[in-house]
């Protein structure tokens, strides 16, 4: 069984102004966190409580992007969360937020001003927390590396007035924000395996490249392409990306420093080499310059690829 099931108390709960269900599992897979296609459970990553996948509402993503959950400033918020497990104790958080109360376990007993919460495999929480100022909060598994890397993250966008009482409304938590769920690795070598499943269509190479994008871009550029102010410059409707993208295909291959102006903007940041196949760059500069309003129907193919990276 998978899943919550909530029992009230007579008369039923006092009533807030938003309510979620979460539900966090593990996940054991033979293939490798991030590999295409349907993977059979691996019963040994499972004794070992080696999980390649730990996550929110079933999978990645479920809880970010379009999917994220939504309140206003001045809103209460509760939050049912569970832990299917198997095997994983979640110490589940919301970064930049303190639970007004937490029913421990689901239970009677009642803990105020709590920061994270342990739930056991097999066990649930019930938290309550008022929004006070406006952003995106972070849903984590604060064993950390689960959340940034295996998709335990989801997202809580408040709208609303800024309080600089309570918070300057300077934006830098890029820090807390997901890598998506493949490892990222500085890269060593030039033994870069490609795919095993080269995209055969444009609409293979938007969902390709969309996977991609979710396990090595997510972090900086963001779930719509829009980027981290000050921080990482956007992708979506890019002056930059747009004007060259020989130029574009070679920041992915070889990485990026130093100033660049985008959309009016300067940033200075570094961009790492990726350690993506010439299939891999080609579906996921395809995907970007073809989301979030592009629709430019502007293909990069594995020979575009191939021609840049052999100039070099």
């Amino acid at each position: 069984m998978y899943g919550l099931i909530l029992v009230e108390p007579e008369g039923g709960l006092p009533p807030v102004d938003k309510e979620y269900y979460i539900m966090q599992g593990d996940f054991y897979t033979k293939g490798a966190n991030g590999e295409r296609g349907l993977q059979p459970f691996d019963m040994q990553k499972a004794v070992d409580e080696k999980a390649d996948y730990v996550v929110f509402n079933g999978k990645v993503g479920a809880l970010t992007g379009d999917n994220a959950l939504t309140a206003k400033v001045g809103e209460t918020v509760r939050l049912f969360v569970g832990n299917g497990g198997p095997g994983l104790v979640s110490s589940f958080h919301v970064i930049g937020e303190i639970f007004d109360r937490v029913h421990v376990e689901g239970g009677d007993l009642i803990n105020e001003n709590v920061q994270t919460t342990l739930i056991p495999a097999g066990g649930a929480a019930m938290m309550e927390f008022k929004v006070e100022v406006p952003g995106t909060f972070i849903l984590v598994d604060h064993s950390i590396f689960r959340a940034f890397n295996k998709g335990a993250l989801g997202m809580l966008k408040v709208e609303g007035e800024k309080n600089k009482t309570l918070y300057s409304g300077e934006i830098r938590d890029d820090i807390y924000l997901p890598e998506g769920p493949g490892i990222q690795n500085m890269p060593t070598t030039d033994e870069i395996v490609a795919s095993e499943i080269p995209a055969k269509s444009f609409e293979e190479q938007m969902e390709f490249g969309k996977q991609a994008y979710m396990q090595t871009c997510f972090a900086c550029h963001q779930g719509e392409g829009q980027g981290i102010p000050h921080a990482f410059p956007p992708l979506a409707k890019s002056d930059y990306l747009n004007a060259d993208v020989d130029r574009a295909i070679g920041i992915v291959l070889h990485g990026k420093t130093g100033e660049i102006t985008v959309n009016g903007e300067t940033y200075n940041s570094v961009m790492t080499r990726q350690m993506l196949s010439s299939d891999e760059i080609a579906n996921v500069l395809t995907y970007v310059y073809n989301s979030w309003g592009g629709n430019s129907k502007k293909v990069v193919t594995k020979e575009m690829v191939d021609k840049v990276k052999n100039s070099k």
